[in-house]
């Protein structure tokens, strides 16, 4: 088999790359209310699971899963979030890259270590909220007022960070049956399932 990316991998990854950063990206907005900030984490990666799991139905060369992550951090730096999200997403996608190939991408096992770890660059989103506080949330009071400002600050305590990390790991195992089980049919095909 051709291990060299082909344009039609790179036309999946496109494809793939936009449906899942739509999903995940429509998911998130349940942050506007202040107290579901918190299940984003959550949220956020079992959503987008399903987009992924039949991504990886597409999936047989390493690169492309390295791609995606790339992308969807630069798309998310475009749509105003930390740039600290870039290499948090380059490193984890190209870490799950390897946990997938290592099982040919079609190890169920391998399927689901290699989802929760390329769902992990989330947590980069996070981290001006905890460890940047006093410049996040002036800028935040600024733009959405002090009554989500103020609420937001109570509710994310440093330790909150680690129970987030929990959270997307958490979110990822079960996009990943969320994702398998929508697309059983796909997977099978795929002689994943």
């Amino acid at each position: 088999m051709n291990n060299k990316l082909q344009a039609k991998d790179l036309i999946n990854v496109g494809i793939f790359t936009a449906i899942y950063f739509v999903v995940f990206f429509t998911t998130g907005m349940v942050g506007y209310i202040p107290v579901l900030m918190l299940a984003i984490p959550f949220l956020c990666p079992m959503v987008a699971g399903i987009p992924f799991m039949l991504f990886l139905t597409k999936v047989n060369k390493f690169g492309m899963v390295t791609i995606m992550g790339t992308v969807l951090s630069l798309l998310m730096m475009l749509t105003g979030h930390p740039w600290i999200g870039v290499p948090f997403g380059v490193v984890f996608s190209l870490i799950a890259d390897m946990i997938l190939k290592s099982g040919h991408f079609t190890n169920w096992g391998k399927i689901r270590i290699g989802y929760v770890v390329f769902s992990e660059w989330l947590i980069a989103l996070f981290i001006p909220i905890f460890f940047m506080r006093d410049s996040y949330f002036a800028t935040m009071r600024d733009g959405y007022g002090d009554y989500y400002t103020d609420t937001l600050m109570a509710i994310t305590p440093t330790w909150v960070f680690f129970v987030m990390i929990a959270a997307i790991a958490l979110g990822a195992v079960a996009g990943s049956y969320l994702g398998k089980a929508m697309l059983k049919k796909h997977f099978k095909r795929a002689g994943i399932a």
